[in-house]
């Protein structure tokens, strides 16, 4: 169902992301942060409460995700844009999310059913990504200048190369598998 509440968060994380994508634009990062710290707890509210209240739907299954993604890719580029992340960062990021996304397609298209699971690394490499996002925030809004060190970047930057490489291991077994045909 749509309407139940962890969808609403979920829709409602949706609809911070303009406020967001506007206060990171016009260097408003005081907001930035706030609205960044509204849209965690709604993340964190909605799967908790699906589960706690039995209302996992499958629409909240791709919706969640989905909104995960918006928000990290409208991030890491405006971020990347005011040099507040590296680009080639942000390059990494989205290039291994437009790789999921079209192993994702290409795996319907082949076994006429799609699956989303995000794997232990996956989860651990967007929980990575997102605590980045607002690391940088809060350094932005600390006084003193001080900036998110060089081995953060990389060490995201691994961890995303390494769950895209888990997603295309994973999506060749499942497109391979004796179960697609």
């Amino acid at each position: 169902m749509v309407g139940n509440i962890p969808n609403l968060l979920t829709l409602t994380r949706i609809l911070l992301l303009p406020l967001f994508a506007v206060t990171v634009i016009y260097h408003e990062y005081q907001y930035a942060l706030l609205i960044f710290i509204v849209a965690s707890i709604t993340d964190f509210l909605d799967g908790l409460i699906a589960r706690i209240k039995n209302q996992v739907t499958y629409f909240g299954t791709i919706l969640d995700p989905v909104a995960d993604k918006f928000f990290i890719i409208t991030s890491f580029i405006l971020m990347s844009n005011y040099e507040l992340i590296p680009k080639w960062l942000t390059i990494v990021v989205i290039s291994k999310d437009i790789i999921v996304v079209t192993g994702c397609f290409i795996i319907y298209f082949v076994t006429n059913k799609l699956v989303i699971e995000p794997s232990f690394i996956g989860k651990v490499s967007s929980a990575c990504q997102f605590i980045l996002i607002g690391l940088v925030l809060l350094l932005l809004n600390l006084k003193g200048g001080m900036q998110v060190p060089n081995i953060i970047f990389i060490a995201v930057a691994l961890l995303t190369t390494g769950a895209g490489i888990d997603y295309v291991y994973t999506g060749l077994k499942v497109s391979t598998s004796d179960t697609a045909k």
